[in-house]
């Protein structure tokens, strides 16, 4: 609840539902986990969070707002989880069936001479942003977990995964045509505005159906909408 930008953006209404509502649901669409945990913080104003996410089908985990990679380490060992998927809970967008495919794909390579520790999307961008996803292996999170030391390293997770090629193969997992150009994620005001001109043209009740397939073909007939958010800057990884 605490963005910096867009604060309290997780329980934000598209469609007539919570943003937090439609990313759990999208990943339980996948089909392709056996649990789904919001992996929130301790912080008072997350309680809403917390009561949410499990009427939306979602365990719950709660840890630190600041050591994010421990929150996942800990929400991993919670969970007995041997390979985790993160997905972030401004995606509202996130697609079931890419969801799905990554997994299938890791599940493969994991089997490879030299296993991979992780598939993504979000290395070499193909996707639009708002789709990111990564799939990495228990033991990949708990030495990430027990040696990263930087700053950045612990709020985002996965950097110390990408930045020692020579102990994690990090497998990339790529669209047919590159789309990495939008900008479908929730950051700000703009964004918001966008989500909702997407999620309004949704006939009611069939917003759990704006596969990535359905959206794309949305903005492509509508590109004046892309004006809406093209100004926003993404955020480094040190800020």
């Amino acid at each position: 609840m605490g963005s910096s930008r867009l604060p309290g953006k997780v329980m934000m209404k598209l469609g007539g539902a919570a943003v937090l509502d439609h990313v759990v649901g999208r990943v339980l669409d996948s089909g392709a986990f056996d649990d789904v945990v919001v992996a929130t913080t301790t912080s008072p104003a997350d309680d809403v969070i917390s009561e949410q996410a499990a009427l939306y089908g979602a365990r719950v985990f709660r840890g630190s707002e600041a050591d994010v990679l421990g929150r996942y380490a800990a929400a991993a060992a919670d969970a007995d989880a041997d390979v985790i998927a993160r997905v972030t809970a401004d995606c509202p967008l996130i697609d079931p069936g890419c969801l799905a495919s990554m997994v299938a794909l890791f599940t493969r390579e994991a089997h490879a001479n030299v296993p991979a520790a992780m598939v993504t999307n979000a290395r070499l961008r193909t996707f639009p942003r708002g789709l990111d996803a990564e799939v990495f292996s228990r033991a990949a999170l708990v030495a990430a977990h027990k040696e990263a030391i930087r700053d950045y390293e612990r709020e985002h997770v996965t950097p110390y995964i990408y930045e020692h090629p020579e102990r994690f193969r990090v497998v990339d997992f790529m669209a047919q045509t590159d789309r990495s150009d939008l900008r479908l994620t929730l950051d700000t005001p703009e964004d918001l505005a966008l989500l909702r001109r997407i999620f309004d043209s949704a006939p009611p009740g069939t917003a759990r159906d704006l596969g990535i397939g359905r959206v794309l073909r949305l903005l492509d007939a509508n590109p004046d909408w892309l004006a809406i958010n093209a100004g926003i800057r993404q955020k480094t990884l040190e800020e």
